[in-house]
């Protein structure tokens, strides 16, 4: 029997720095960064907002998801047709709402059986097409999360991102291409609800999650991605990042921060502090009460975030 293939997934709320650190970790030897999987079949029918894949092919036309795609849907099923069908059960099954129920009843009917069966063979469709030992997901969405655990040949990891959710806020406040604005008080209550179920996550599966501070990934680069690497027993050698400086090459992401489309030598610079200069006092005030008593659990002081140890393994609030 081959060895389980290997899972990185990254929860928590957007605008948390995801897909930048899943980049990174697609230039290390076996690694694919997929982007935001839970939304290849949305986007991929012009049900979303961004039908691009990170090479810029759309993603019926990728050469990794156009082959993809197809997985799972069933003889005389149009395409349109079976993504409607994963969506709904995307809807119904593995919301954020849903994630204590997919941990305490796993796989408890057959619509959840269904989707399941269907993520673990794409999962291990994309491994066969790209040779990845290792996928990390950045789809931040933790009843997705949850359920990798009962996916057949998986064996999942957990990283448990959070930003300081004034610097989140911040970036919300203006459409970015195809990604919306959000007010402050909107983007906190998303915030303070997905790390509440990451946490649950984590919780669960302590030797195999790990939990992460954005501003531990600025302060130090290539120590977290040691980190990360250690995390997944994979061998730290591979880290690609030298004096805060990573070289970007063409990635194959769903969705994510627009900033997935750069390529070349990437800074990886040491601030994060841009909310300090043009977020109002309203929407500080607003970021920081709606996100307690997590503000402080996570390590969060007024005027900034408390210094943290890069790769900790266990949540504050524990």
């Amino acid at each position: 029997m081959s060895d389980p293939l290997t899972v990185l997934c990254v929860t928590g709320w957007c605008r948390n720095g995801s897909t930048i650190i899943g980049n990174v970790l697609n230039e290390v030897p076996g690694f694919f960064h997929v982007g935001e999987l839970h939304f290849l079949w949305k986007n991929a029918t012009g049900r979303g907002v961004n039908d691009r894949c990170g090479c810029g092919e759309a993603l019926t036309g990728c050469p990794v998801w156009s082959t993809v795609l197809p997985i799972g849907r069933p003889d005389g099923t149009s395409p349109d047709a079976h993504a409607a069908t994963v969506i709904r059960r995307q809807w119904s099954r593995v919301r954020t709402r849903h994630t204590w129920r997919v941990l305490r009843r796993g796989l408890y009917d057959d619509e959840i059986r269904a989707h399941a069966d269907l993520m673990g063979r794409v999962y291990h469709g994309i491994a066969e097409r790209t040779g990845a030992r290792v996928i990390v997901d950045t789809t931040k969405i933790p009843g997705e999360a949850a359920l990798l655990a009962h996916l057949p040949g998986v064996r999942p990891y957990y990283v448990h991102l959070v930003r300081d959710p004034r610097a989140v806020a911040h970036s919300w406040r203006e459409p970015k291409q195809y990604v919306y604005a959000m007010s402050a008080a909107r983007s906190t209550g998303y915030w303070h609800g997905f790390n509440r179920a990451s946490a649950a996550i984590t919780r669960r599966y302590p030797d195999r999650s790990m939990f992460l501070r954005y501003e531990q990934f600025t302060a130090d680069p290539a120590g977290t991605v040691d980190a990360l690497l250690r995390l997944c027993a994979a061998d730290p050698a591979g880290n690609p990042v030298r004096d805060r400086t990573v070289h970007l090459h063409t990635n194959h992401t769903v969705t994510g921060n627009p900033d997935r489309f750069r390529t070349g030598p990437t800074l990886i610079r040491d601030s994060d502090d841009g909310w300090r200069r043009t977020l109002s006092p309203g929407r500080r005030w607003a970021a920081t009460a709606l996100a307690w008593p997590l503000f402080g659990r996570y390590g969060y002081r007024s005027p900034g975030p408390a210094p943290a140890t890069v790769g900790s393994t266990s949540d504050n609030g524990r």
